[in-house]
């Protein structure tokens, strides 16, 4: 069983072939990750020409720097979607504020504006995250009750559990959405990327 300070396996001998300069690393991990870092990117932008930038950065970013991802401060996954949060960010920030320059409105209320869009941006790329980083079961649930509307014993009747475990899986699927609103960046975000 992994520890806290080893990271998984998978993403140690990623890190190693990278900093080894194999291509055929750099394409699994883009077959593993870029549907992640698309919809990351995506979700902060709102621009599907702007997020396949970004995911163009963050794969030459990973090939150019792959020393720069620490296995102790987590999983490759969750710096890969930092660094995606990051640089999605600096996007916006860098085009919202050239386009209120354009505008002729730098002033205190833009800039609070820009920083609260940047925030719900952030909020909802965080989620997205959370929700496809859960466990299945947890997602199942999630599904269930919120896109087709059941209750948890309708939710307990189309898993084939209690009504126990559907409110528990609800219950902690909720939780973990809830976080999202307190971070506003994917995890591993606040620690250096």
């Amino acid at each position: 069983m992994a520890t806290k300070d080893a990271p998984p396996r998978w993403d140690r001998k990623m890190q190693q072939r990278l900093a080894r300069g194999e291509a055929a690393a750099l394409g699994e991990l883009y077959d593993r990750f870029a549907s992640l870092v698309h919809s990351l990117a995506h979700r902060v932008l709102g621009d599907e020409r702007a997020a396949d930038g970004i995911t163009r950065e963050v794969f030459a970013h990973v090939w150019e720097h792959p020393d720069a991802y620490d296995p102790k401060q987590g999983p490759l996954r969750s710096w890969v979607a930092a660094l995606t949060h990051r640089l999605a960010v600096q996007r916006l920030r860098a085009t919202e504020t050239a386009a209120l320059a354009r505008e002729g409105r730098e002033s205190e209320g833009s800039a609070e504006e820009l920083e609260r869009k940047i925030r719900r941006a952030s909020v909802a790329a965080r989620a997205d995250y959370i929700v496809t980083s859960m466990p299945a079961p947890l997602r199942a649930a999630l599904d269930l009750a919120y896109f087709q509307r059941r209750d948890y014993r309708q939710t307990a009747v189309d898993l084939g559990v209690t009504e126990d475990e559907a409110r528990r899986r609800l219950r902690l699927g909720l939780q973990l959405l809830s976080t999202a609103h307190d971070a506003g960046a994917p995890p591993g975000a606040r620690g250096g990327t």
